[in-house]
């Protein structure tokens, strides 16, 4: 959630810096992001300044999550503000192969080794 310490009401409008600051994300990656998302329309005043209301900012932070945290890109991220499956991801997923019970035994092996391997150079 963003952290405005500007002594404004939840609710109320901020600007694009007030925003970017709070949320750690630039101006320039703001305003791009609102020509890729129809959703993201802040209201613009005269002279172009833009006022972000409560939902907007939270809509900013969502694509954030999306793209910056979850690894999405801008297509996957559109698709899944949209609530459409992204089928590029999908077929990514459909092609990776599902561990079976017998790799996962495997690498609980491996990890356990590594890590008698680590207590050992750390006793050491």
């Amino acid at each position: 959630m963003a952290d405005f310490s500007d002594h404004k009401e939840d609710g109320a409008l901020r600007t694009i810096g007030e925003v970017a600051s709070a949320t750690g994300i630039k101006t320039h990656v703001l305003r791009y992001w609102e020509q890729q998302f129809p959703q993201l329309k802040p209201l613009k005043r005269s002279g172009g300044r833009r006022y972000y209301r409560a939902e907007d900012v939270a809509l900013v932070e969502r694509i954030d999550r999306l793209v910056n945290r979850e690894g999405y890109t801008l297509k996957g991220a559109k698709a899944a503000l949209r609530g459409v499956p992204d089928q590029q991801a999908a077929a990514q997923d459909a092609q990776r192969p599902s561990p079976s019970a017998a790799s996962s035994a495997e690498l609980v092996a491996k990890l356990k080794a590594i890590r008698a391997q680590l207590q050992n150079a750390l006793s050491a």
